[in-house]
């Protein structure tokens, strides 16, 4: 699934349920490689996974969500954020943490 900055407003996003948004930009070497990661990841593990296109550095939400880098994974939880993973400058991020965004998701059911 990918989401636009309308479906969000300001820090909520407006779906219920827990979701996993990853936010990513076209631009960024290290989201090239995390994305198929999390669609092999997340795919058959029961949770619900979004991409976030912020390639536009205009795009309000690279503010709204003091984002610095990407990938960046954020977990809601009927719409507000409740987890959060930074990409690391230089190396982007793991596999592991799709196992702990997917662990976080099934812990608040």
């Amino acid at each position: 699934m990918e989401l636009k900055t309308t479906d969000f407003v300001g820090q909520t996003l407006k779906r219920e349920g827990t979701v996993a948004a990853v936010f990513l930009a076209s631009w960024c070497p290290f989201c090239r490689r995390f994305k198929p990661a999390v669609e092999a990841g997340a795919n058959g593990s029961g949770t619900v996974w979004a991409s976030v296109d912020i390639s536009d550095y205009d795009n309000e939400l690279w503010n709204v969500f003091n984002l610095d880098i990407v990938p960046t994974v954020i977990v809601f939880k009927d719409g507000r954020s409740v987890w959060r993973r930074d990409g690391v400058p230089g190396q982007g991020l793991s596999e592991d943490v799709i196992k702990e965004a997917i662990g976080e998701m099934k812990s608040l059911g």
